[in-house]
């Protein structure tokens, strides 16, 4: 034992020493060079928030009306409750049909570049439009939907109060509108944003270790600005093909929207945010560990095979940007009247 004791005290000792050494003196000023605290109050582009249209969205995105069954709200597959997704591949929408690719999280969402794995839609607002329309979601027509809620007075009076000066509040542009005001209410602060604040102490030292090594390996080259991603479109596979049932070949992402050959496979980068609490992961949903996320990305991605060392240091740090997320009470809805539509299976 007495030979044994000075042995773990050396090992301790050059530990403790690797530690110290991982972590740069200057990591957050250069942390600070490629991300971004969020900010405390979000930027909607030409539509400025108000507490009577932020009001009127959170009713609209957890009311199954929107949906021509009366199953399916916005809640549904971008759950609150949760992560801000569905926990699942893809989702299920009308008539149990299954969604094509993986449902992104909601929050944080008014911070990327646009909307969806394609990049399709510019903003919330034009994001919120395409699942109430689409036929494997909510199946519903943009017509019936304001015939909807015009059969309810209580809407009538929400939409009068969120735009006040239109003769007809109730058109299908300013219920997308209304949800945009609501989503971009849906900020998480983390412990990284501390940290990039000032806040030593916010993250630990191993998530230092790993956001070392995220910005040492590439991956912030990709995930980065406010929202570590959302920012930008790449390959999946970038250097090396993912198998094909991570990368499905009838799904070449970009291309589907631009018709470009040099976008085919190519997707908008996903925001980490939440990361830890948002599996499964890719478009595909097909990968439900996280530290397996993080390995495919580096072959993948940046032609390197991490160590289960380095990739357990950049998984703490990716705990670091799990946030704080909203209260939500559930609101109370108005009910259906004599000449509200009837649901469709």
């Amino acid at each position: 034992m007495k030979i044994l004791f000075p042995a773990i005290d050396v090992a301790l000792v050059a530990a403790t020493a690797f530690a110290a050494q991982s972590i740069p003196p200057d990591l957050r000023e250069t942390a600070l060079a490629i991300f971004r605290p969020l900010p405390s109050i979000p930027e909607v582009t030409n539509n400025p928030s108000t507490p009577e249209k932020i009001a009127l969205g959170k009713a609209l995105f957890f009311d199954p009306r929107l949906s021509s069954s009366g199953v399916f709200s916005c809640n549904s597959c971008h759950n609150l409750a949760t992560g801000g997704d569905d926990n699942r591949e893809t989702s299920i929408g009308h008539g149990w049909q299954k969604g094509q690719r993986n449902a992104p999280t909601v929050f944080n969402s008014v911070f990327n570049k646009s909307q969806f794995w394609d990049g399709r839609a510019e903003d919330l607002k034009a994001q919120a439009k395409g699942p109430i329309q689409a036929g494997a979601e909510m199946a519903n027509t943009s017509h019936q939907v304001v015939e909807t809620f015009k059969s309810m007075p209580q809407y009538v009076e929400w939409f009068r109060s969120a735009f006040p000066r239109e003769a007809e509040p109730i058109t299908f542009d300013n219920l997308a509108t209304a949800l945009a005001d609501y989503e971009a209410t849906l900020v998480t602060p983390a412990p990284f944003d501390a940290y990039l604040n000032g806040d030593d102490t916010a993250i630990g030292p191993e998530a230092k270790q790993g956001l070392a090594l995220f910005i040492e390996k590439g991956c912030s080259s990709c995930h980065s600005g406010v929202n570590l991603g959302g920012n930008g479109y790449y390959p999946f596979g970038l250097v090396e093909k993912p198998s094909a049932d991570i990368l499905p070949e009838n799904d070449k992402g970009r291309f589907a929207v631009t018709s470009v050959p040099e976008d085919s496979y190519v997707f908008r980068v996903p925001s980490l945010r939440n990361v830890a609490i948002t599996a499964p992961y890719f478009h595909s949903g097909k990968v439900w560990d996280l530290r397996e996320a993080v390995a495919i990305m580096g072959t993948t991605q940046l032609g390197q095979e991490l160590t289960q060392i380095e990739i357990d240091r950049i998984v703490a740090y990716l705990h670091s940007l799990t946030g704080k997320r909203p209260e939500i009470t559930y609101p109370i809805l108005p009910p259906e009247t004599p000449r509200t539509p009837r649901p469709r299976s």
